[in-house]
């Protein structure tokens, strides 16, 4: 296996990850720092206030962009296994 073929499917793997996982975290940070804004000027100070908006965020995030991460994960498994071939040939 070529190590160039490594360190570029390690790459891939970690920018899809990123991909992924940046509209559920972007929109739980939004929340979360607007809830502390408002926290901030009305000195309410309960921990528990941003838990369940942000949860609810996350599921709306999921369930709006669900075909597209289901989509991207598809394509990106499938180029790996379209590449066993080339991997097994490199050995």
């Amino acid at each position: 296996m070529n190590n160039d073929f490594v360190v570029e499917m390690s790459g891939q793997a970690i920018k899809m990850t990123l991909m992924l996982a940046a509209p559920m975290l972007i929109g739980a940070m939004i929340v979360g720092v607007t809830i502390s804004i408002f926290q901030a000027v009305t000195q309410i100070n309960e921990q528990t206030l941003s838990f369940v908006p942000k949860i609810v965020t996350i599921l709306v995030l999921i369930i709006i962009s669900g075909p597209w991460l289901i989509n991207t994960m598809t394509s990106f498994t499938e180029d790996l296994i379209v590449h066993i071939p080339e991997v097994i040939r490199a050995k």
